[in-house]
């Protein structure tokens, strides 16, 4: 049986270890059974929504499965055009049409004919599109518009963490500005206080006194810095630890937990700077063993399982906690309800399965029969973003160098902002690339990344240069 390896904490990578997985009909985890997927039909049309790195990450995956005859993104990017189905060898074929008009996106579903819909962002599945491709007998892959809550409320998310005793920090909801005040005054300042709703990645203030606090919280509730994802606002204590992501694909009764993966959300070296929409990734981590991940994965799927069937939400698709590993333990800062960005592109690259035999038993409920298989490899991503961001930026820089990274081996340039001009690829974005590398190490993934960046430049570039330094140091 082939296994995935979670670290050690004396080492990055470990001996491969016992695959886990959860199923809410069992007090706790349980070795996987050996059960062959079903048969899926050999001739697949598919569609995926979404246009930055992420989904790039899932097109250049997809495309290889031999599954996967015709392939479609909306809207894409320029490095999603030049991907190739590995069946048909038939290009990839970008539909410009917003992630959010899910009028048109079922319109062109229909028209297509496909048969299986790979949600990327967020924003979509908390509009419902879900709903609406099943609405209309469309075979979709992400949550539900009511299971989507764990991302696109806080506020619903904080409140089902303490009533289902998810470990998670001590935090407070507040609509009016004075309540907010006190309560930050309360924890001295040292909070995180964060949007409601959905905000780009942006939407969380860390502070560090209680004028940073004040500041924070006028922001959102007063100058609306957020709009309407501001009208609530859940303020967390501040944790200290270490970082990291978690993700589990989910199938409604099943979910199978991944490897460790830490983000790097501040915009400079040192974690300075703007929070972002991250600034990099790696995968695995050596933060948190075998036995460690098996019992927080335990401690967060088992009530979480029980919770959503108390709540009647069937959730299908990737959960993504974010973690952070206090002395007391790791605890749960916030729930995702899809694939991290820029982390699907570290998993992706270790990734052995076939994606798409995987996201159709997350649509089916059929996990308990599949296997996760990782490449022994570690995989590191550096993102490669515009000048100014996450504030203003410009577009349309040429990016150049790009044909020479593609020439190393074990490294893949996905694209996130980045668009077609005449006979260029130019900048279209805030985080314009995630160069990703994978090797026998962590160290060796470093440098080989960090050598493909250096091979491609645009004007006004910025990339932190410390992706990984925390594992290695």
């Amino acid at each position: 049986m082939v296994r995935p390896t979670f670290p050690h904490a004396s080492a990055i990578l470990s001996e491969p270890a016992a695959f886990l997985f959860f199923n809410p009909q069992h007090s706790a985890f349980a070795l996987l059974r050996r059960d062959k997927p079903r048969n899926l039909r050999l001739q697949m049309k598919l569609l995926v929504i979404g246009s930055g790195g992420r989904e790039h990450a899932l097109v250049w995956k997809l495309a290889q499965s031999p599954h996967v005859t015709q392939l479609w993104c909306a809207p894409g990017n320029a490095g999603i055009q030049q991907e190739r189905t590995e069946k048909t060898g038939k290009p990839v074929e970008c539909v410009n049409i917003g992630a959010e008009d899910l009028p048109k996106l079922l319109a062109v579903a229909q028209e297509k004919k496909i048969e299986l819909t790979v949600v990327g962002p967020d924003n979509p599945l908390a509009l419902g599109i879900v709903d609406l491709f099943q609405k209309n007998d469309l075979r979709i892959w992400g949550p539900n518009q009511k299971a989507a809550q764990f991302e696109s409320s806080k506020v619903f998310s904080q409140d089902f963490m303490e009533k289902y005793g998810i470990p998670t920090a001590k935090s407070g909801t507040f609509s009016e500005p004075a309540a907010a005040k006190k309560f930050a005054g309360l924890l001295g300042g040292k909070c995180a206080v964060k949007a409601d709703g959905l905000a780009l990645g942006k939407g969380v203030l860390i502070c560090a006194s209680v004028a940073e606090a004040n500041k924070a919280i006028d922001e959102i509730l007063v100058s609306k810095a957020f709009g309407a994802a501001g009208a609530k606002i859940v303020i967390q204590e501040f944790l200290e630890g270490m970082e990291i992501s978690l993700h589990a694909l989910c199938d409604g009764k099943t979910a199978k937990l991944f490897p460790t993966s830490q983000d790097h959300k501040r915009a400079l070296d040192g974690d300075k700077g703007l929070n972002t929409g991250g600034m990099g990734t790696y995968c695995p981590t050596p933060f948190l063993g075998e036995t460690a991940l098996a019992e927080t994965g335990r401690k967060i799927l088992e009530p979480f399982t029980r919770g959503c069937a108390a709540e009647g939400i069937d959730f299908r698709g990737i959960l993504y906690p974010g973690i952070i590993v206090t002395r007391s333990g790791p605890k749960v800062l916030e729930f995702n309800a899809r694939f991290g960005d820029p982390e699907t592109q570290v998993y992706l690259t270790r990734l052995e399965n076939d994606l798409v035999e995987l996201l159709d038993a997350s649509v089916n409920g059929t996990l308990d029969r599949v296997e996760l298989k990782w490449s022994p490899m570690a995989s590191v991503c550096v993102v490669m973003a515009s000048g100014g961001y996450p504030g203003g930026y410009a577009k349309g820089k040429p990016i150049l160098g790009l044909a020479e990274a593609a020439k190393l081996p074990n490294t893949k340039v996905f694209h996130a902002g980045t668009a077609k001009n005449g006979n260029e690829i130019v900048t279209n974005g805030g985080r314009v690339l995630g160069v990703t590398a994978w090797a026998k190490d962590l160290k060796s993934a470093q440098s080989a990344a960090y050598t493909a960046v250096e091979k491609i430049c645009f004007e006004g570039v910025q990339f932190r240069r410390d992706i990984a330094a925390k594992a290695l140091s």
